[in-house]
């Protein structure tokens, strides 16, 4: 098999074609943005030029779509959904074509589940199958991105397979999850004692041997999956485990959530309490039915992971 794995030099991009480049009897070609002249790169440097349309796909088995406009804590355009949609819809419809009038074969395609939407019912995590429902300018794109895949499959050969991954954690990991570890490292005493909630996560690793099990099982294709560890943590226990695996226990008060929002709210930073506070869980038991797959590893593999990553990068300077 000859797959192309766009974004790859990203922080999803990167550990999937390093995870499917393990595998001997497969040709793994990377989507760089940097000129290269290396046989097993190919130079993408925007999905929205026409340049898309020339790009030599042929002899390409599948494409896994990592690249991405990604969801942004402290957006400054004036549009957000007319930037996501420039890249996450045009740039993806573009390069599906592409793939399609080459002979590619299967989409796999890197979603999100703010697709689904921000909460759902006590007690009834998000399924792959129930009607989308996104609140936010990222989750829109998303999903328009997979309306607009579905419908290019039904006109052609070539299929799609749909992952909504939940908050992705691994080596490399930014944006919350790295302050997290940043927080932990310093010994900053932290007022999260007291959030008990129950959010679900995905490790790269997992997401990785998800893919993989996708590209080789035709049961996959016209499908969509959600992807997590199958192991909800609370925001608690999550930096407990964070600060085991650094070696730094997490200093946590047990602040009311009441006092802790309306401190936030206080602090212009209101946003945050539902990401602290709130609880997002998916049901991942479609993967277990259609394809027999579970999380090969627990969180405290991929945490482990990230926080070696972060021992050994944290006085280089952040990106």
């Amino acid at each position: 098999m000859k797959v192309l794995v766009t974004g790859a030099s990203g922080f999803v991009g990167k550990a999937v074609t390093e995870h499917l480049r393990r595998r001997q009897d497969w040709s793994v070609v990377a989507a760089v943005r940097s000129a290269t002249t290396r046989p097993d790169e190919l130079q993408l440097i925007d999905l929205t030029s026409p340049s898309i349309r020339t790009l030599p796909l042929e002899g390409i088995d599948a494409v896994v779509h990592c690249a991405a406009r990604a969801h942004v804590m402290n957006e400054v355009t004036t549009n957000p959904l007319a930037e996501f949609r420039r890249t996450n819809v045009l740039g993806t419809n573009q390069l599906a074509e592409r793939a399609a009038e080459c002979g590619v074969g299967h989409f796999v395609f890197i979603s999100s589940v703010k697709v689904n939407g921000e909460n759902h019912a006590p007690n009834k995590p998000f399924t792959a199958d129930q009607t989308p429902a996104p609140q936010d300018a990222y989750g829109i794109s998303k999903f328009e991105a997979e309306q607009k895949l579905v419908a290019l499959s039904a006109r052609s050969r070539m299929s799609v397979t749909i992952i909504r991954p939940t908050l992705i954690y691994g080596p490399g990991v930014r944006a919350n999850f790295l302050a997290m570890m940043r927080w932990l490292d310093k010994g900053i005493p932290l007022p999260l004692g007291g959030a008990t909630n129950s959010r679900s996560l995905l490790g790269l690793s997992n997401l990785c041997d998800l893919i993989d099990t996708i590209l080789v099982d035709a049961r996959a294709r016209g499908e969509v999956f959600m992807a997590s560890d199958g192991a909800d943590l609370s925001t608690a226990e999550l930096l407990r485990m964070i600060g085991e695996a650094l070696g730094r226990p997490a200093r946590l008060l047990s602040v009311p959530p009441s006092t802790a929002r309306l401190a936030l709210v206080m602090l212009g930073r209101g946003a945050y309490y539902n990401r602290l506070y709130g609880s997002l869980k998916v049901d991942i038991d479609k993967n277990r039915v259609v394809l027999n797959w579970r999380p090969p590893h627990s969180p405290a593999f991929d945490i482990k992971s990230a926080a070696d990553w972060f021992l050994a990068n944290r006085h280089r300077k952040a990106s």
